[in-house]
């Protein structure tokens, strides 16, 4: 049986975990990723998710994430795996689920009164502004009221980074060094879920965050750093979904 979080938006939507699929070795069990792993597993497990949220699977759809600012606004539904170069999408129309998959990055789902949308933020589409591209396209298809819920991503007590990368952050506001706490010469913590959050009310949205680390959860969340760090050869990732 899958597994979700959700938050308080009034759209039905689900943050999964990687409980509740059939994928087996470093995909077990609910990977929702093309990127690796055996396709029919993954068909099969997105059938689980799109059944999870009442749709098809035909209805469930993603877009090739390339931690990058653009936005899909969707129309009508595309032919699986063949959806367009962005990282986050948009709809105002029912029955359309839209989904990200992330293995430390933030998904974010957002939704106002007809509209819906999904954004995947690294510190990357995060500094870069994908969630308020996400916002501004909600807005053009005329959402007003917007939140917001950041669901599992890596958690500041798990993501020390380097200077290169805090650098990068700085470059755009001085301000955002709130977001980094300093761990030994060079390296310091960076709180992703607390950043997104920042960028998100600035732009007028009204966010909230789940609160839980895919690096500490390993039982319930896939992790490419965890991955990394134990030199894994591959890794999962789990999806999260809103639909009208």
């Amino acid at each position: 049986m899958t597994e979700f979080f959700t938050g308080s938006l009034k759209a039905k939507h689900g943050f999964f975990t990687r409980n509740g699929g059939v994928s087996a070795g470093l995909y077990a069990s609910l990977n929702c990723s093309f990127s690796s792993d055996n396709p029919e597993h993954v068909r099969e497990n997105r059938t689980r998710v799109a059944a999870a949220m009442g749709v098809e699977r035909a209805q469930l759809l993603g877009v090739k994430q390339v931690h990058g600012d653009g936005v899909a606004t969707v129309r009508e539904p595309w032919a699986e795996g063949s959806g367009p170069a962005a990282d986050a999408l948009v709809t105002a129309v029912p029955g359309l689920a839209l989904g990200v998959i992330t293995a430390d990055c933030a998904p974010v789902l957002f939704c106002a009164d007809g509209v819906v949308g999904a954004a995947h933020a690294g510190w990357r589409g995060a500094l870069g502004g994908v969630l308020e591209a996400t916002a501004a396209a909600m807005r053009d298809l005329g959402a007003q009221e917007i939140h917001a819920v950041i669901g599992p991503c890596i958690a500041q007590a798990s993501y020390e980074v380097g200077a290169d990368m805090r650098d990068a952050v700085l470059s755009r506001h001085a301000a955002d060094a709130r977001f980094f706490e300093a761990t030994r010469p060079g390296h310091w913590q960076f709180d992703l879920p607390g950043y997104c959050a920042a960028r998100l009310r600035t732009a007028g949205v009204k966010a909230e965050a789940l609160g839980l680390d895919t690096y500490a959860q390993e039982q319930e969340f896939f992790s490419y750093r965890r991955k990394t760090l134990r030199g894994e050869p591959a890794t999962g990732h789990q999806i999260s979904v809103i639909r009208l």
